[in-house]
């Protein structure tokens, strides 16, 4: 299982949460970061999983695809937010 999922079950984050919260990375990542806010993982833990993802970036698309979820939409996603 991709790391970034491991530490959301490991913070009882349920199966539904988590593909909300890739669902909603897909199409707009400014409001993923709202859900992240709201799923009430302790700072340490926000931490560890921004830490994976900053060093590699890679487990993000990973997780995307374990998923299921169009990669591609996420990279959309952020050059439209780059066009702002």
């Amino acid at each position: 299982m991709n790391p970034i999922l491991e530490i959301l079950k490991k913070h009882n984050i349920s199966d539904d949460k988590i593909k909300e919260l890739f669902d909603t990375l897909t199409s707009n990542p400014m409001a993923a970061m709202g859900i992240i806010s709201q799923l009430g993982i302790e700072p340490a833990g926000l931490q560890q999983l921004m830490g994976l993802v900053m060093q590699n970036p890679s487990l993000l698309k990973e997780a995307v695809e374990e998923l299921g979820l169009d990669f591609a939409k996420v990279e959309a996603a952020k050059q439209q937010l780059s066009q702002h």
